[in-house]
């Protein structure tokens, strides 16, 4: 029987980075756990996929998501067993969950949804589409990401969670990141 799949306790405060691709969210992420000293958890997907196409040429396709997921939680899990007052996520699973309803006409694996409301972050940066979109082997949608950055922020809302949208150049985004951080997340 296969394991549940559970986040590991942490004191601090999961912020995700979350956004469409190619919008500065590793960049964020790094900066913003330099700033804190603390971690940041690497997209699990990027690797493991960039590892698919250049051994066999392959997409992602359904069967991968449930992985990435799996893949992604335990960076998460590694990482905040040495994070002090931020996890920084670059991705969580309702990036995947919603990644696979745009990709796979709206269908999105039924474990990939239990997991989508039960995994808790604290806060969510959507990142805005105002940076140049930048090719690579695995992004896909460059004409499409004033509607893909719609879909992520419509799920945010209806999930009814915490966030604030990040616009302008980096600098712009880190400063305001930070000063959301400390007003929300203030030490005690």
């Amino acid at each position: 029987m296969e394991k549940v799949l559970q986040q590991r306790p942490f004191a601090g405060h999961r912020i995700v980075l979350y956004g469409p691709e190619s919008t500065g969210k590793t960049t964020l992420a790094k900066a913003l756990a330099a700033h804190y000293d603390t971690r940041w958890v690497p997209e699990f997907a990027r690797d493991y996929l960039q590892t698919k196409w250049d051994q066999k040429k392959e997409i992602c396709t359904l069967e991968d998501l449930p992985i990435i997921v799996k893949g992604q939680l335990e960076l998460e899990n590694q990482h905040s067993a040495y994070a002090q007052r931020f996890l920084f996520c670059d991705t969580n699973v309702v990036v995947t969950q919603l990644w696979s309803q745009t990709h796979f006409d709206g269908y999105c694996a039924p474990e990939i949804l239990d997991w989508a409301t039960t995994f808790h972050y604290a806060f969510y940066l959507l990142t805005d589409i105002d940076v140049p979109w930048e090719k690579d082997d695995l992004r896909d949608r460059p004409d499409q990401r004033t509607d893909m950055f719609r879909a992520f922020e419509q799920e945010l809302q209806d999930r009814q969670v915490p966030y604030h949208k990040l616009s302008g150049p980096h600098a712009d985004r880190l400063k305001t990141a930070i000063a959301l951080l400390e007003k929300n997340f203030p030490l005690t």
